[in-house]
């Protein structure tokens, strides 16, 4: 597990708090809770940066330590108001070992898949039609409103309800990988 000096003791709790929502599985609604009651769920606040919330789950860890080993810690963790939409554990586990081997060993590859996670501004998934938001890797993540699965939807992704609001942007646990196109 990483440790990152900006999360004091004080702030226990409060990483407690986002670590218990962060993780919470997107499976627990597997019907969804219906747009209007997703749409005004509340961002839970984060007393750090996004790299501080991610340090502070259990369920990020694997993105966390990619995001290390590709060097963007300290671009993600830098003030400013970013997007990201966070992968777990689970989603990571997913992908087939060879292929998560294969762009973990490529640093140029590994960089295009984080940096098409994040999105410049506040982007919300969370709405009733398709909306187009560019990653910080150039290409276009679409989000809307699975009617049929009742979720927001990044991609081809289920996306939380909840948001976390750090200092420098906004985390949305997603529960797949997303993966750029390669040309």
């Amino acid at each position: 597990m990483f440790s990152v000096p900006s999360v004091k003791a004080g702030r226990a709790l409060a990483a407690a708090v986002t670590a218990v929502t962060l993780a919470a599985p997107l499976a627990a609604n597997a019907a969804g809770p219906g747009f209007a009651q997703c749409r005004s769920t509340t961002a839970v606040d984060f007393p750090g940066t996004i790299v501080d919330a991610a340090v502070a789950t259990p369920a990020l860890s694997t993105l966390t330590s990619l995001v290390v080993a590709a060097g963007l810690a300290d671009a993600l963790a830098a003030p400013g108001e970013l997007t990201v939409f966070a992968p777990t554990n689970d989603a990571f586990g997913a992908i087939p070992a060879a292929l998560l081997g294969a762009i973990g060993s490529d640093p140029a590859v590994l960089t295009a898949v984080l940096t098409y996670h994040v999105v410049p501004g506040r982007a919300d998934p969370r709405t009733p039609t398709t909306r187009k938001f560019e990653s910080l890797q150039g290409q276009t993540l679409f989000a809307g409103w699975d009617r049929a699965g009742g979720a927001p939807m990044i991609n081809q992704s289920k996306a939380d309800c909840t948001a976390v609001r750090t200092t420098n942007g906004t985390v949305w646990i997603v529960d797949s990988v997303l993966l750029p196109q390669f040309r």
